[in-house]
C-alpha cells in the first residue's frame, strides 16, 4: 500500500481453498472454480475493493497493489510509486487485461518478474508523470467499457488488440491500447527481457 504500509485487500474468492500453488495464477489454473473463471474474466472479483477505497486504503485510479514479496524485489522503483494510494484500476490493468493468458505461456514466475512486473512498473511511473483528473476519468471509462465487454455472455478471451502472447516489444502494444487524446506518449524504455 501507500508508503509501503500493508493492508488487507478484499476480493471475491475465485479459487479452491487448500490446493498448493504459487502467488500467480495463469490461465487454465486448476485452482480456479468455474464461477471464479467468469468473475476473473469479467474482473468482477475486484469489486469488493470498493470497501478498501471507502476505508482510504485505495483510490479508484492508481498503481495496482502488489504482494510484499514482489515489492521488495523492486523496492527502489516502488519508493516513488507508493507515494500514491494503490488503485482499483490503472494503465496496466487496461494494457495487461489478459495477464493470466500471458502467464500461461510458460513458467509464470520468471515471466512475471522479468517482463510483466517491469512493464507494470513502467506504466505506474508513466502514470505518476501524467496523472490528472482527465487521465483518471479516461482510465475509469476505459476500464468500465472493458469490464462490460468481458462480462457479456459468450465473450471469450481478449478484449484488447494483443495479436501475440508476447510482450516484445511491450511498449508498442501498451501504447496502442491506451490512446489518450491530446497526450503524446514517447516510447517507453524496455526494462526487462522480452517473452
Amino acid at each position: 500500500g501507500r508508503r509501503f504500509v500493508t493492508f488487507r485487500i478484499w476480493k471475491f474468492r475465485t479459487m479452491l481453498v487448500g490446493p498448493p500453488g504459487g502467488l500467480l495464477t495463469a490461465a487454465g489454473d486448476a485452482r480456479v472454480t468455474r464461477v471464479g473463471r467468469w468473475l476473473r474474466r469479467a474482473k468482477l472479483d475486484e469489486l469488493p475493493q470498493l470497501w478498501n477505497v471507502l476505508r482510504g486504503e485505495m483510490s479508484l485510479v492508481g498503481p495496482r497493489p502488489e504482494v510484499p514479496r514482489y515489492v521488495e524485489l523492486f523496492r527502489d522503483r516502488y519508493r516513488r510509486i507508493l507515494e500514491l494510494r494503490p488503485g482499483l484500476t490503472d494503465l496496466s490493468s487496461l494494457a495487461l487485461i489478459d495477464e493470466e493468458r500471458l502467464l500461461a505461456a510458460g513458467d509464470p514466475e520468471p515471466i512475471y518478474l522479468q517482463a510483466i512486473l517491469p512493464a507494470k512498473l513502467d506504466l505506474a511511473e508513466r502514470y505518476l508523470e501524467t496523472r490528472s483528473l482527465t487521465v483518471d476519468l479516461q482510465v475509469l471509462l476505459r476500464t468500465a467499457a472493458a469490464v462490460l465487454r468481458r462480462a457479456a455472455p459468450g465473450v471469450e478471451g481478449s478484449s484488447t488488440p494483443i495479436a501475440r502472447p508476447s510482450l516484445c516489444p511491450w511498449p508498442d502494444f501498451v501504447l496502442s491500447t491506451i490512446p489518450f487524446p491530446g497526450t503524446a506518449w514517447p516510447p517507453l524504455p524496455r526494462s526487462g527481457p522480452c517473452i
